[in-house]
Parts: C-alpha cells; sequence; structure tokens
C-alpha cells in the first residue's frame, strides 16, 4: 500500500499546540512527570506514555524547534529528578545558596544536553519525508529510541558520568526488566522508548495500525513475562550468613573530634551482637579517620572477627604516605584481609580539576577541596570467608560496565554508600534502584550497607529480599547464596545495545541523505 493510500486510513492527532507559554508549561511538566516512573514513586507505566506525549510535542517541528522544546522537556525532568544535589551542597554541604543553585544549575543543563542532541537527531534523521505515514512509524520507534539510548549512554561516561534517570531503571522490576540480564540498562531503556514509539505511531495512525501495534505489543509483553523469573546464572548451594550494619550518624556530626569514639563503639557493639556472620559490612567511610589514627580500635575488630569466623569490610578514608594521596577505601579485616580502593571517582566531590585558588576558595565555603586519587583498574575482588565479591564504593554502583571487570568470578555484589549527604529526598531511594538494576544483569546478591539507608539486601532477579528504615541505627541479618556463572550481558556488556542502536541511526542517516537527494 502506498504512503498516500495509508494516509487516506489515518486517524491523526490534532497538532501539538503552538509556541507559547501553554506548550512550554506542558513540556516542563511532562518532564518533571517522568521522575514518577523511578523511585520512590515507581509508576513504572508513566516512561512509555510521557515519551510518546514527547514525540507528539515535536511533532511538526524542525530540528532546532525540536531541540529547543526537548530542552524544555529535559530541564523539567531533570531539575524535579536531582534536586537532591541542592540538598548536599547547600543544607549539607553549608555552600552559599547561589553558588549552590548555580552548581545544581549546571548539572541540569549538562543532562539536558543530551536530551537535545537526542531529540535534534531523531527529526534530523527523518525530516524528509515528515509528512509519511511510514516516516512517522521510522521516527516512532526506529531513530527516536535509538537516539534517546545512545545519547543515555554517553551521558554515562561524558565528564565521568551521570546515570541517574536512566530509563531503565525505573523497569527493573516490570516484565520489561527481564530484558537486563541480556542486555543491560540500555537495553530495557531501548525497549521502553521503543514501547512509547509504538504507542504514539498506533494512536497516530489507522485502526489497523493500532490493532496490529496492540498485538505485536500483547505479544512482547507476555513474553518478557514468560521469562520474567528466569535464572540465568546457579547458586553455590551454600548458605552464607551476612550482617549490613546502619550507623545512622547524621552527616554534620560524622567527622567532628568527638563524635569519632562513640561512632567507633556504636559500629563494633552492633556488630558484636549479631552471630555466626560469614560476612558483615559497614558503610561508606564508616570509620571517620584514617587507619593509622586507629590502629588499637582496627586490631581489636580484626581480633574479634578472626575468632567468630567473620569477614568485615568498613568504608574508610586511606592516606598513601609516600605518594601523599588518599583514597577512599573497602577495608576487609578478619581472616582474609585485604583492601579495594574507589576507581570510579566524582568530579567536584572526590577530585577536583581546578587551580589552587578555586579549591582555597572551596576550603573557605567549607566544601572539599582535597583530591582523592582513584585505585587501580585492574584490583582482585575481595574475599570474604572463600567467596570472592564485587565491591563498589558509592557512586560507582551506577557503572554497571565496570563491574563486569570482577564478574564472573565475584560470587556477590556488595556496595558501601553515604547517602546521608543527600538527606530525606528521592536521590537514595533511586540510588538503591540502580543496585536493584546491578543485581539483575549479573545475576547476583547485592549486599548494599549505608550510613543513613537504605541499607537492604537485593536478590539476582532485582528484588529488595531485606531493607533497614531509613534514619535509624540497626543491623540486617540476612541469608544468601553465592552464584556463578554469567549472564549474556556479564559476557558482552553494553556494546550489542550500543552498536545496535548505531547501525539503525547509521542507516536512518543513509536513508535520509537519499531522501532528500
Amino acid at each position: 500500500m502506498s504512503d498516500s493510500l495509508a494516509d487516506s486510513n489515518t486517524s491523526r492527532l490534532p497538532g501539538p499546540p503552538a509556541d507559547g507559554w501553554q506548550l512550554y508549561a506542558l513540556l516542563l511538566i511532562s518532564g518533571a512527570s517522568l521522575v514518577l516512573a523511578f523511585a520512590p514513586f515507581e509508576l513504572f507505566w508513566l516512561a512509555p506514555l510521557i515519551l510518546a506525549l514527547l514525540l507528539w510535542l515535536l511533532e511538526g517541528a524542525d530540528a532546532r524547534t525540536a531541540a529547543r522544546r526537548a530542552a524544555l522537556f529535559g530541564l523539567g525532568m531533570f531539575t524535579a529528578g536531582t534536586y537532591w544535589l541542592y540538598v548536599s551542597l547547600n543544607i549539607l554541604g553549608g555552600l552559599w545558596p547561589p553558588f549552590a543553585a548555580l552548581m545544581m544549575l549546571a548539572m541540569i543543563v549538562a543532562n539536558t544536553a543530551f536530551v537535545v542532541a537526542a531529540a535534534y537527531l531523531t527529526v534530523r534523521l527523518s525530516s524528509a519525508n515528515s509528512n509519511s505515514t511510514k516516516d512517522n512509524w521510522l521516527r516512532a520507534v526506529v531513530i527516536f529510541p535509538a537516539a534517546w539510548v545512545l545519547f543515555e549512554w554517553a551521558r554515562g561516561w561524558v565528564l565521568t558520568g551521570f546515570h541517574f534517570l536512566s530509563l531503565g531503571y525505573g523497569q527493573v522490576e516490570t516484565p520489561l526488566g527481564a530484558l537486563a540480564p541480556v542486555a543491560g540498562v540500555y537495553g530495557v531503556s531501548w525497549l521502553t522508548v521503543l514501547l512509547a514509539g509504538a504507542l504514539y505511531a498506533a494512536v497516530r495512525g489507522s485502526w489497523m495500525n493500532r490493532i496490529v501495534v496492540l498485538l505485536v505489543v500483547a505479544g512482547l509483553l507476555a513474553g518478557l513475562q514468560s521469562q520474567n523469573q528466569r535464572r540465568w546464572t546457579e547458586d553455590s548451594g551454600r548458605d552464607f550468613n551476612i550482617g549490613l550494619v546502619q550507623g545512622a550518624i547524621p552527616q554534620e556530626l560524622k567527622w567532628r573530634a568527638e563524635q569519632l569514639q562513640p561512632t567507633l563503639d556504636l559500629y563494633l557493639q552492633l556488630s558484636l551482637q549479631m552471630q555466626n556472620r560469614d560476612l558483615i559490612v559497614w558503610p561508606e567511610a564508616a570509620i571517620p579517620a584514617l587507619p593509622f589514627e586507629v590502629s588499637d580500635y582496627a586490631a581489636t575488630v580484626n581480633e574479634a572477627m578472626s575468632e567468630r569466623g567473620t569477614q568485615l569490610f568498613t568504608g574508610i578514608l586511606s592516606y598513601d604516605l609516600e605518594r601523599g594521596e588518599y583514597a577512599n577505601t573497602l577495608w576487609a579485616l578478619g581472616a582474609e584481609q585485604g583492601l579495594y580502593k574507589k576507581r570510579h571517582l566524582v568530579m567536584f566531590g572526590e577530585y577536583f580539576p581546578l587551580p589552587g585558588f578555586a579549591r582555597r576558595w572551596l576550603r573557605v565555603m567549607n566544601l572539599p577541596s582535597e583530591n582523592i586519587a582513584p585505585g587501580p583498574r585492574d584490583q582482585p575482588p575481595l574475599m570474604a570467608n572463600g567467596v570472592a565479591v564485587a565491591a563498589t564504593i558509592c557512586w560507582e554502583l551506577a557503572f554497571g560496565a565496570e563491574q563486569l571487570d570482577f564478574l564472573p568470578q565475584a560470587g556477590l555484589l556488595v556496595n558501601v554508600s553515604n547517602d546521608a549527604w543527600f538527606g530525606d529526598t528521592i536521590m537514595p531511594h533511586q540510588h538503591l534502584q540502580i543496585g536493584q538494576m546491578r543485581a539483575r544483569e549479573s545475576g547476583r546478591f547485592l549486599l548494599r550497607s549505608t550510613n543513613t539507608g537504605i541499607t537492604a539486601v537485593v536478590d539476582p532477579l532485582g528484588r529488595v529480599t531485606h531493607r533497614i528504615p531509613q534514619f535509624e541505627a540497626g543491623v540486617l541479618e540476612a541469608t544468601v547464596k553465592p552464584h556463578s556463572g554469567a549472564t549474556p550481558y556479564v559476557r558482552a556488556g553494553n556494546w550489542p545495545v550500543i552498536s545496535l542502536v548505531f547501525l539503525l541511526l547509521l542507516a536512518s542517516a543513509v536513508r535520509a541523505r537519499a531522501g532528500v537527494s
């Protein structure tokens, strides 16, 4: 059937509002509403609906106009989804409000640029025949999903990367999450945007198109649901008893000298009340001192754990006297001692690519200003009673491809963090949801210990099985099973999905060029 004949049987949507405050408000609100698809709201079904709405709002726009509209959508999305940066910088970091707001705005604008790029490329590669049904289908179900995922992936590594609000995280416990062990978070993101495109194309197209899309989507979801409980790895059959400690030390008190001994006593007391644990995990920087400053305490802990046959991991800031470098470290005490040093650091949080005068200004403003050195890339996994562990510290949890360095050797995932920096915001919930994706991608249990929450155990299907309420001191005891084997994602990483979307965009570019000529 020709395009003209197909168009005659099309039930068209009215066009989006003309440029003006109604359109701008709709773009900002729809972008902000996308955050509801993620934790703690978990209205996952909103994601394809809102992205279908975005496609409609881009309808009829040239590439530059689409970029301007996408900028408003992105500003709404990242302002609503990352406002917690201001809490960290001002309320807990003590930065003067105008500077805190400026730094937050810079982060929002930087992330919005990737949404703008996706919209610009989508329209640019599909504008040659923008009035044809065929071209609109290609835009919705081929070009837009590929462009969105390509730039979502780029957002994850440009300038050290920012992974929050990657669409796949919001779908980790849905049928779409069944794709995570095969194609990772970006595969799930691609499928989410594909559903959005199919929804838009169906509503815009003929009744026959709607029926076909409905049948295809229903079959896809049914197939994914049938695979939702599939386990790609094997458990060892060994019961591994773990304990996670949440000290709930307020961030404003954590590093005060008079708080050091009460903090040390609290963590040891909470740990000694647990019996028959193979592994106990304390949060990031649970010991607010350098190792040589607490050497007697560390010896006491090491002896107590060794006598019990328990391995203990604790976060601590270490210092290399020879190199004069700090490192954010996970310190293994007990029978199998070792160190893991954080490899992926946070720009302007753990290192500062600034001249000396700017770093002196940060010190005046009561902000961190000392560089932390990254750990070596080729660190071996930590060991816990014979089980290899893939360790991550805080932010590193978001970088799934880097975690693959420890897999499939590691049988468990361990993450330590200090989300006290973000108070009672949505950030700790988003952070845990990212951890759920890491567990599902790798087919392994994740043990997550944080200072003020959310301390939790996540099973290989990405489900939270145990958790401690936020801002309460306590322990979490559970029995998990180390896993072996490799999911398809562990074997191949992100490259199959990224290669696919790149090829789709390349083919679309060739087609668009041929259409113009």
